[in-house]
């Protein structure tokens, strides 16, 4: 009984660094997610200026330099696999010292969306992330 305790605290502490989604660029990481609107508390997607809907997404990127957060321009579009093209127009949310960038996008079912990122940092310097997610909408 107690090695099964051991093994789902162990496996509960390793979730978070499985979960983490981010790539680096030397000294600059750039950590991602997206997820279906829905999820948010209506408080919170109010104040950020975003929309509740089981078929709409949000992209959140941060950007730290130096593990700090860093200003940066960040651009992109999200593809589904019929070639249907939106562009991202992301806002930067300053809350205290951190700093992260959302926007949203439509999907109309269930589907995989591909997301070409462009962050261009402080320095000017420009790098892509790319990555594919799946989506489901609300029931």
């Amino acid at each position: 009984m107690r090695r099964i305790a051991l093994l789902f605290i162990a496996l509960c502490l390793s979730l978070p660094a499985l979960a983490e989604r981010k790539q680096s660029f030397g000294d600059l990481d750039v950590h991602y997610i997206a997820f279906n609107s829905g999820f948010l508390q209506p408080d919170i997607a109010a104040a950020n200026g975003l929309v509740r809907s089981k078929t709409q997404g949000v992209v959140n990127i941060s950007v730290l330099k130096a593990g700090q957060p860093s200003n940066a321009s960040v651009s992109g579009a999200v593809k589904n696999l019929l070639g249907r093209n939106y562009p991202l127009n992301f806002k930067q949310v300053k809350e205290g010292t951190a700093i992260y960038y959302l926007a949203q996008f439509p999907f109309e079912s269930r589907e995989v969306l591909r997301f070409t990122i462009t962050v261009r940092a402080s320095d000017g310097v420009a790098h892509s992330v790319d990555f594919n997610q799946e989506f489901f909408p609300d029931e």
